[in-house]
């Protein structure tokens, strides 16, 4: 599943391309006729779209999107800092109860331009296509509370305008979440438990989660990495020094 959302003059919108494993493709567009955000367009897409496929009785999904930020935070590798953003992230990570494999994946916004299209579509109140899907969602997906303030952007941890340069690189040095407070676990323990020995948390929630990120890690040299989609390995580094991760 490709998804995308955007906020634009004319309103906001999001776009869905499914793909089947024969290569059968169902396209969807969702006009949004509420106040959003880029971000929250972005979200209402993956959670929309989620629910589109629970409803098909799909169990196995890899979702891909141009959001670095939205992939981050529910691959809890960004915090979420605004009530709303949490609010999204926690609502995926309820879906992910419904699936028996779910993959989040970052793709750069060329390989996203189906999605991007229909996304333009339903922002600009356009016509579609009589194969597309089209309807309107007339309020968010989910409760939040809100405090009053703004919704501030939220940083990207790894941005992706510099591509051409990080591609030529082996690895590269990132600072994942934010360092836990002294009185919780660092949120790389149970990812170096996976990798060296195997073992997952005793939440059978926490466990699928654990399993499916850990594919995306490595261990060299006692140095923990993660890889990008473009097969780039990045070293996670603590932002506070003297935490070890062996």
């Amino acid at each position: 599943m490709y998804f995308d959302g955007s906020l634009m003059k004319t309103g906001a919108g999001i776009g869905l391309v499914f793909i089947s494993p024969l290569g059968v493709r169902m396209r969807y567009a969702i006009r949004l006729h509420f106040p959003a955000s880029n971000n929250a367009a972005e979200y209402e897409a993956l959670v929309n779209g989620l629910h589109i496929t629970i409803e098909l009785g799909i169990k196995r999904l890899d979702v891909r999107g141009d959001s670095r930020l939205i992939i981050d935070q529910v691959m809890k590798e960004s915090s979420c800092h605004d009530p709303k953003m949490d609010a999204y992230c926690k609502a995926v990570r309820r879906l992910e109860e419904k699936f028996d494999g779910l993959e989040l994946n970052h793709v750069l916004r060329k390989y996203n331009e189906a999605t991007n299209a229909l996304t333009k579509m339903a922002s600009e109140r356009a016509t579609v296509p009589p194969d597309v899907f089209i309807s309107d969602l007339y309020k968010p997906s989910v409760d939040y509370k809100d405090d009053g303030g703004s919704e501030k952007p939220a940083s990207e941890p790894c941005p992706d305008s510099n591509d051409s340069t990080d591609q030529e690189l082996e690895a590269m040095d990132i600072e994942p979440e934010p360092p836990a407070s002294d009185d919780s676990p660092d949120w790389r323990y149970p990812l170096l438990q996976r990798l060296v020995d195997g073992t997952l948390p005793p939440d059978q929630a926490e466990a699928r989660r654990v399993a499916r990120r850990a594919k995306t890690f490595a261990l060299l040299d006692g140095e923990m990495y993660k890889r990008s989609t473009s097969g780039i390995l990045m070293r996670c580094i603590p932002r506070q020094e003297g935490i070890k991760l062996l």
